[in-house]
């Protein structure tokens, strides 16, 4: 399991790094406005198990077609593990969550997942340099800030998930570190086909329907969300890692934040408290530092391919 160091990395023109990194920035970006879209014909757990479904059978079939080696049965068990924390967790909670509260808000708070990515690996041993502590310490109170007053105030379902939400993605992204699992394409893909089945279940549990033809607004949403969310996203992103240096390929986590209130705010009519975006500025600065703190910890403990594409956004 290969390190990207900076020997590793292929030459890339300025403007193909720049149009990556847009396409990360906004593809990304957008997807919490996408959802809160799609929720509009789609209830939380079918939207994410439909979106997971179609995003997972198109990048296994064009993989497996370049000869990507399909997982072993023990890498299709262990993805079964992780898809509990990666699919079911943080992105269907998150769409569970926006049914109560704005998708901004949704953004800020899953732009806490790195604050406690970083608790997990200290409780697996690795010790935090001054820097990033001070990082934990900082975006933690802004998560507590965020918490206690606001939107996410009045609803208690909304708080849950956006807390269990990072809290499961953080969690299943350190625990895969240790695992054997395929490269990273295909195991997005089949962390996405696994996730299918749990979510289906889940929906099923919760009583869940469709019972009338979703709007084309909704649908429309709901197939950006597999088109532009899960494959082209994703694809830039694995491209970025690849051709940039980690801390910027990973920069999204505190560029999508503000751009999906941004974009909340001017195409979904969202409205924002100074307490929401004072929170966020609190959390983006705990994350900044701690990713000022991995990139200046050098190339060998940078994060793999592997680890890094566990991190995309909903």
């Amino acid at each position: 399991m290969a390190t990207v160091s900076n020997t590793e990395l292929r030459s890339a023109s300025p403007m193909a790094v720049a149009l990556a990194l847009a396409a990360v920035y906004i593809l990304w970006g957008s997807t919490y406005l996408a959802i809160r879209f799609a929720l509009h014909g789609y209830p939380p757990f079918l939207l994410a198990a439909i979106r997971m479904s179609i995003a997972g059978s198109i990048m296994y079939a064009v993989l497996r077609m370049r000869g990507t080696p399909a997982p072993t049965k023990k890498q299709w068990i262990t993805l079964a593990k992780l898809s509990v924390f990666m699919v079911v967790l943080s992105n269907a909670l998150v769409n569970l969550a926006e049914t109560q509260v704005s998708s901004g808000l949704a953004a800020i708070a899953v732009a806490s997942m790195p604050l406690f990515a970083g608790v997990f690996s200290m409780l697996r041993g690795r010790h935090p340099s001054r820097m990033e502590w001070a990082g934990l310490v900082i975006g933690f109170f802004g998560v507590i800030w965020l918490s206690v007053g606001g939107e996410l105030r009045g609803s208690t379902l909304g708080l849950v998930c956006l807390i269990i939400a990072p809290l499961a993605w953080a969690w299943g992204s350190i625990w895969s570190r240790d695992q054997d699992l395929p490269e990273p394409f295909m195991m997005a893909a089949g962390q996405m086909l696994v996730g299918t089945i749990w979510l289906v279940i889940v929906a099923l549990v919760a009583g869940e329907r469709i019972t009338t033809m979703p709007s084309f607004q909704a649908t429309a949403a709901m197939l950006y969300l597999v088109v532009a969310g899960s494959i082209f996203g994703f694809t830039a992103y694995i491209w970025l890692l690849h051709h940039v240096r980690p801390a910027l390929a990973t920069s999204y986590a505190y560029v999508n934040p503000p751009l999906a209130v941004l974009i909340g705010a001017l195409i979904g009519g969202e409205t924002f408290t100074r307490h929401d975006i004072g929170a966020m500025a609190v959390i983006l600065a705990g994350v900044v530092l701690i990713t000022l703190a991995k990139a200046r910890g050098g190339a060998a403990t940078q994060p793999t391919t592997r680890e890094i594409a566990e991190e995309p956004a909903a």
